[in-house]
């Protein structure tokens, strides 16, 4: 008998079924928006966790499957499947068998299911939800679906909700229902909400409604209180509250999840009526809670603080260390703890050491870069040397990350050991400066090392919040800041100038790249003749460009701009109207290396062409610091019928040039 061939006609796997096609969306499908929310915000994510695609479902309704009816849809693949074997059996002893047996199943099946409450809600809800969750249809008929899915479900949400299937219904409504629909179904689930972020289908739901229903937020996040603790040690429930309060709740409802933190003393004896009063005092967190508290009272509210912590400190594998309620409320702890005279040292110390091994799974957020940069300042060289230790393994993902690389720059300014942070850190970074100079946050990482807080690449507020820890180092730092940074800055720039020299010319061709050329070429310490060479060379092939997909470095204007400012030596200051001349770099070396590297043909093609300004800054440069011999070069190659051939152009830039072609005249 031949071998059973398997049925072709069944879904392949996700990893098997081939390229994945873009769904089409029709310009009028989709739902409106809520006024102040972000439907595609995203939650932080920790350095320490492999990079996601960030192309995953937003939402549970999609990641638990997108089929409506998947029990039928088996069984029809079953069916074909045996349809399958009959036709490739030679000679089969019953052609109905299998097929009698498989609907004498399916009925045994359909009766189970019957038999379960609420079966035929659940089979007319399926029917409507199959229309309401198509994709490419108007907005008006799929409105007019979920009215008529929320008649179906109406009284009952409450019933249906926990079952895997029947929750996703709900969440249709939710998703694509109107704000009267999302109201409805808030308001049949009040009560229940705890146990519904417990679930791991309806934890979907909550999440939603906590971010489309704002009128019904701040009472689910009551029926939350004196539970937060166990909830954000809950497998499920984690999420949903991790999800509240960093991308969905106000000032005040965060206070709501917070307040279990403080212990039950104070959940039990503060104020919840939601009044206006009673907000503005909530919003001042922990500060507000022991606002006129002293003695034994006060000790109390941080020790049952401190006790939840390290609580979670204790349960790393639950999650809950890397949610941003977590951070906000040891960085509370930690402000309480500096407000104090006494026990100050020895409280810090304690807390400390008992996340020490787990401050890697904080720095992606506000208030856990907070947390640990806090550390860094007040920290023992043991104590800093133990942090290094911890985040080392994810340098290179903290100096893409906004938070996280704000920890980088205080580990740069507060230790006084350079050895050590040109080992760990340093080294690091400068390693992966071909990838970080690609990225905004990247690229801001490569200027610490060499220019720190620059104005030309920070702005004022980040310059404000990295110098948050300037009055604690003035306490705990002994070594000059000046001599700091000028150690950084030499262990930096051989392994800077290495990528300019192997990587320079690809990466300048890019406009953020090309910053970050010029600013290495201009402040780093050591020899630039490799890189210098390396920069040059390009200018030297045919101009204009013979591959329009890849023209001429001159043709790019940030490109163009950087071999200006390299040819003048430092950047235009507003201020004093003038150059300001890097002590590092030499420009008339550099334009000594671009007569001899670039030649005559080269030069003056670009001069003729989109190059002016950049061959006027060359001449300019040579005629103030140039040999005699260059002196004479120029005058030879710039004669009268290349003078009349510029004039005779339209480029920019030619007056300029012409002038400074004269003063060699």
């Amino acid at each position: 008998m031949p071998a059973i061939q398997k049925s072709t006609n069944k879904r392949p796997a996700s990893s098997q079924g081939g390229p994945k096609f873009k769904k089409a969306h029709l310009a009028s499908t989709g739902h409106a928006k809520p006024d102040g929310v972000d439907i595609h915000k995203k939650r932080s994510r920790p350095v320490t966790l492999p990079v996601k695609d960030d192309s995953d479902s937003e939402d549970g309704e999609e990641s638990l499957g997108d089929s409506g009816n998947d029990e039928g849809v088996k069984a029809t693949e079953e069916i074909e499947a045996e349809d399958q074997m009959i036709l490739d059996s030679d000679r089969p002893k019953d052609p109905n068998a299998a097929r009698e047996s498989h609907k004498a199943q399916r009925l045994i099946q359909d009766q189970r299911r019957a038999a379960k409450p609420h079966s035929q809600l659940l089979t007319d809800a399926k029917r409507v939800w199959s229309l309401a969750r198509q994709k490419n249809i108007p907005t008006a008929e799929r409105q007019k679906h979920v009215r008529d899915l929320m008649a179906v479900v109406r009284g009952k949400v409450k019933d249906i909700v926990f079952k895997h299937d029947a929750s996703r219904i709900i969440q249709t409504i939710v998703k694509y229902g109107g704000q009267k629909e999302r109201d409805q179904v808030a308001g049949e689930l009040n009560g229940n909400y705890k146990e519904l972020a417990q679930n791991k289908y309806s934890k979907f739901l909550v999440t939603k409604l906590i971010r489309l229903c704002p009128a019904h937020r701040a009472s689910i996040l009551m029926e939350f209180q004196s539970h937060v603790m166990r909830l954000l040690l809950h497998r499920e429930a984690s999420s949903v509250l991790a999800d509240t309060f960093e991308l969905y709740a106000n000032a005040y409802e965060r206070t709501l999840l917070l307040r279990d933190f403080y212990g039950k003393e104070t959940a039990l004896f503060t104020a919840t009526r939601g009044t206006d009063d009673e907000k503005e005092a909530a919003k001042k967190g922990l500060y507000g809670v022991l606002e006129g508290v002293e003695g034994e009272r006060r000790k109390r509210v941080l020790s049952a603080l401190k006790g939840n912590l390290i609580t979670i400190f204790n349960n790393p594998d639950k999650g809950a260390i890397t949610h941003a309620i977590t951070h906000r409320a040891l960085w509370e702890y930690l402000c309480a703890v500096n407000d104090m005279e006494n026990e100050r040292e020895q409280l810090r110390k304690e807390i400390f050491e008992s996340c020490q091994d787990v401050l890697a799974e904080m720095v992606h957020t506000k208030d856990g870069s907070r947390v640990v940069r806090d550390f860094l300042a007040y920290g023992t060289a043991k104590d800093r040397k133990h942090i290094i230790k911890t985040i080392k393994p994810h340098v290179e993902r903290m100096c893409t990350d906004d938070e996280a690389q704000l920890v980088l720059f205080t580990a740069l300014d507060v230790i006084d050991d350079t050895k050590l942070t040109a080992k760990s850190l340093v080294s690091d970074i400068v390693s992966h400066a071909a990838k970080l100079a690609t990225t905004p946050q990247g690229r801001r990482s490569l200027f610490y090392l060499i220019l720190p807080r620059t104005r030309r690449h920070f702005t004022p507020a980040q310059t404000v919040t990295i110098a948050e820890t300037d009055s604690i180092r003035a306490t705990t730092s002994k070594k000059d800041n000046a001599i700091r940074e000028a150690e950084i800055r030499k262990a930096a720039s051989e392994g800077l100038l290495s990528f300019v020299e192997e990587h320079g010319v690809e990466v300048a061709r890019d406009t953020g790249g090309s910053l970050v050329v010029l600013e290495i070429m201009l402040y780093a310490e050591g020899d630039k003749t490799a890189a210098t060479s390396a920069l040059l060379v390009p200018l030297s092939s045919p101009y204009p460009s013979n591959d329009p997909s890849k023209p001429h470095p001159i043709d790019l204007p940030h490109t163009a701009r950087m071999y200006k400012s390299l040819l003048q030596g430092g950047h235009f200051s507003h201020a004093t109207k003038s150059i300001s001349q890097s002590p590092a770099f030499s420009p008339s070396e550099f334009a000594s290396a671009f007569l001899s590297t670039v030649g005559r043909e080269a030069t003056i093609a670009m001069a003729e062409g989109t190059g002016a300004f950049v061959v006027a800054e060359l001449l300019e440069r040579i005629y103030a610091a140039g040999s005699e011999q260059e002196k004479r070069s120029i005058k030879e190659w710039f004669g009268k019928e290349c003078v009349k051939r510029i004039k005779s152009g339209e480029i920019k830039g030619k007056d300029v040039l012409l002038e400074k072609i004269a003063a060699f005249s």
